[in-house]
């Protein structure tokens, strides 16, 4: 296929999505074979539900919304065009590419060979958008800022929040002492920092499974074995594991401060020095399991 005629049939697809999806045939027209003047941003991945690839999803959002802001500011340019390889379409070229795993992207250059460089580190970048942008910056020098669709959302839940707020508010307008009870505020800033710390935000913004199942031993999965993905099971674990250490050291300072009985201080103390030791073990463990070859563990592995 002539230079002229592949740029043209690449500007067409483009006009209708930003994406384009690479059976055989155009892998081998529009990416392995010559001329090209122009780099090809490639991402194999594996979208069907039987492949079970919980991170797949997430990649192939943010990679879309890269291709959507090229699209929109640099429609003319004819220099990078961006395209997925899905496993479940062209298996024939996983295996052309000697792929085993899924997502990569691939950085395919307009003149000379693919190099070692040309493949991005999801490890050391990250999955997001504004990581792949870099990537396609430091390979082609192209550009690209990164405009995400508007989330109302937030703002809406934020809204409904501030006004059944201020409903309670009106409706105890008679008895406000709580608003001066400093437990009550402590508790308040406790139950926002353990949703962050947990990986609560995460969870909104990359919408992952509550659980993932081996398609084939069929174990059910509470934590995920990458330093890349949560699931949701696994916020709510981590949530309650730094919720009950958290208890253990209140516990600990109430048995110092308080002035009960020496009897009722040292039942505090064995509680809450119990609590920390055992959950905290337990918090290392989930550590431990992300993080393949961290080497302290405490009580358990």
């Amino acid at each position: 296929m002539p230079l002229e005629e592949k740029v043209k049939n690449l500007q067409d697809m483009l006009m209708k999505r930003p994406l384009i999806n690479l059976n055989v045939d155009k892998w081998k027209n529009y990416v392995k074979s010559a001329p090209r003047n122009y780099s090809m941003i490639v991402m194999f991945t594996a979208l069907s539900v039987g492949v079970n690839c919980p991170i797949c999803k997430p990649a192939y959002d943010e990679f879309y919304i890269l291709a959507n802001s090229y699209r929109y500011a640099h429609m003319n340019t004819k220099a990078v065009y961006f395209a997925i390889v899905d496993y479940e379409e062209a298996p024939q070229v996983f295996q052309q590419m000697n792929l085993n795993t899924a997502p990569v992207i691939y950085h395919f250059p307009a003149k000379g060979s693919r190099k070692k460089h040309d493949q991005m580190d999801f490890q050391r970048m990250g999955i997001d958008a504004d990581a792949m942008a870099k990537f396609v910056a430091d390979r082609t020098e192209v550009h690209i800022r990164v405009l995400r669709p508007p989330n109302y959302a937030a703002p809406v839940v934020v809204s409904l929040l501030v006004m059944l707020v201020l409903g309670l508010l009106y409706m105890r307008r008679n008895n406000l002492e709580f608003l001066y009870n400093r437990t009550f505020w402590g508790i308040i800033c406790l139950c926002i920092v353990f949703a962050f710390m947990s990986g609560q935000m995460w969870n909104h913004i990359r919408g992952p499974p509550f659980v993932m199942t081996n398609p084939q031993t069929r174990e059910t999965s509470f934590i995920h074995g990458s330093t890349q993905f949560q699931l949701v099971a696994e916020t709510y674990i981590v949530l309650v594991l730094y919720a009950t250490v958290t208890l253990g050291v209140i516990l600990l300072n109430e048995s110092v401060e308080g002035k009960g009985d020496s009897g009722k201080r040292r039942v505090l103390v064995y509680v809450g020095l119990g609590l920390v030791v055992v959950f905290f073990s337990l918090l290392l463990s989930v550590f431990r399991s992300k993080y393949q070859g961290y080497p302290y563990h405490f009580l358990f592995n």
